[in-house]
């Protein structure tokens, strides 16, 4: 070891000028390039989910909706997503993950500027559920063209910069547009409208960026696999890394879905699926989507709940960040297990609040902001990121999109229902009774991690693959004896 990885390696205090400085090395620049512009996928989803928040109130006072109306200009875009995520592990194969997110940056854009000249409230949720199978297809291409492009040492940090550079900073520029058009007259079109700027923005990234080699191989395109890794591994013999994409993929046959729930994937799909459910069923997307909702509950005045959904932006998008610094170097599993203890304990502090008398939350109406910041804050350091990070990771190359494509299904559908019913929730059980609610799945998840979620911290994907597989068919073998 050199002196100055010593230097870099000495101390966790020493973590952030490690990875920073890895990623933007000279020889590292390239793929960091095309995972930034990857990560514009994920902006899709999250510039859709803050601007909703702040145009919501506005929506409903312009359409006359009551809570049910309301549940639908949300929940039709994840109706669609988990459509666009079906879709997406067949056209991920086929056309390839790059073209994938080409066409899904189309599809945003134009339907995002659909959305914004909706004549009524029916144009309105059919423009928002054609917006959703954008938003599904590209949440499930992106973190696997990352994963499949990054060398190993950064692939942790590389893949969860689709939540930091992508989905925070989506909700950040959302909130802050929501704020900035607060007194506009039609300021929800406007909100709307502005929903085709990512769009283009991928539609863009995506003639610029290669194939992945793992995809290239399949396609017995080996050749253009080994420029590609001369590119992300300079200074490796891309050979060897080509050769061993290579063996895993020859010594699997083709396909089938049924084989999802044979013995090599069935426990891992388990293990992803368990994780799309539970980064859902902790009411995250509720806090996201009626954030101001949510403030609006504490007594603010509405403009006032808009602006201070900015703060929720901004803590979203810090501890994403942190995430990406962390990730690599403490591993997947420690930060789940702290993202979900963490939740459940601020969800806690969140019921209390609402259990309390009308003056006492009156007066303390930044305890609730604080709860709500400090959940944001240990969710976007595991559960956030880290879902999508290793779902990337786990499954074999043969059944990587479908099987990725089932938990991002699950992801999208928990998504809808806990988001649809969380205002009918509110008006049976009552706020502290909801977010209760919220911190008793929060303590199941912590022992859903704890139980069966593995670490994949510093290994190749092909090493993974081996490793899971290994063990599946030694727990089969066990059986038959």
């Amino acid at each position: 070891m050199s002196a100055r990885e010593g230097t870099l390696q000495s101390g966790g205090s020493r973590i952030i000028p490690r990875f920073i400085m890895e990623i933007f090395r000279s020889d590292n620049r390239f793929v960091t390039g095309i995972a930034l512009l990857a990560a514009l996928g994920g902006m899709l989803f999250g510039f859709d989910t803050g601007i909703v928040s702040g145009a919501l109130p506005y929506v409903a006072k312009h359409f006359h909706l009551g809570s049910f109306g309301q549940s639908w200009v949300v929940g039709s875009l994840l109706l669609g997503a988990v459509v666009g995520a079906l879709l997406s592990g067949k056209l991920a194969d086929s056309i390839s993950r790059k073209w994938t997110k080409f066409v899904a940056g189309c599809v945003f854009t134009c339907a995002g500027l659909w959305s914004a000249l909706s004549p009524d409230v029916g144009s309105l949720i059919a423009s928002r559920a054609v917006l959703g199978l954008a938003v599904g297809t590209s949440s499930f291409v992106a973190p696997m063209y990352i994963a499949e492009q990054s060398p190993r040492k950064l692939r942790g940090g590389m893949t969860a910069l689709n939540q930091f550079a992508g989905i925070t900073l989506g909700i950040l520029l959302a909130y802050v547009a929501d704020f900035g058009l607060v007194g506009f007259s039609h300021n929800w079109r406007w909100m709307f409208g502005f929903e085709a700027i990512p769009g283009l923005l991928l539609v863009a990234a995506m003639l610029f960026v290669p194939h992945t080699p793992r995809w290239l191989v399949q396609r017995s395109r080996s050749d253009e696999a080994l420029e590609v890794l001369r590119h992300t591994r300079p200074g490796i013999d891309p050979g060897d890394e080509v050769h061993e994409i290579e063996q895993v993929s020859q010594s699997q046959s083709a396909f089938r879905l049924r084989q999802l729930l044979g013995p090599k994937v069935r426990m891992l799909l388990v293990v992803g699926v368990g994780m799309a459910v539970f980064q859902q069923v902790l009411g995250i997307n509720t806090v996201i989507y009626f954030g101001t909702t949510i403030l609006h509950f504490t007594g603010l005045n509405l403009s006032t709940s808009v602006a201070e959904t900015v703060f929720i932006g901004l803590v979203n998008f810090v501890f994403a960040g942190v995430a990406v610094l962390l990730i690599d170097k403490v591993g997947r599993k420690p930060l789940l297990v702290l993202s979900a203890v963490g939740c459940t304990l601020t969800l806690i502090v969140l019921g209390i609040y609402f259990f309390q008398g009308t003056g006492f939350r009156h007066v303390n109406a930044d305890l609730a902001l604080a709860a709500l910041l400090g959940y944001l804050a240990f969710f976007e350091i595991g559960l956030g990121p880290v879902f999508w990070v290793m779902i990337a990771e786990i499954y074999p190359l043969r059944s990587r999109p479908k099987a990725m494509a089932v938990a991002t299904m699950f992801n999208w559908a928990f998504n809808f229902l806990v988001s649809y019913y969380f205002l009918q929730l509110v008006e049976v059980v009552g706020k502290a009774g909801t977010f209760w609610l919220y911190a008793g799945l929060g303590f199941c998840a912590s022992v859903f991690v704890l139980r069966f979620v593995p670490e994949t911290k510093e290994r190749s994907l092909e090493e993974i693959e081996r490793q899971v597989t290994g063990q599946r068919a030694e727990e089969a073998a066990r059986k038959v004896a």
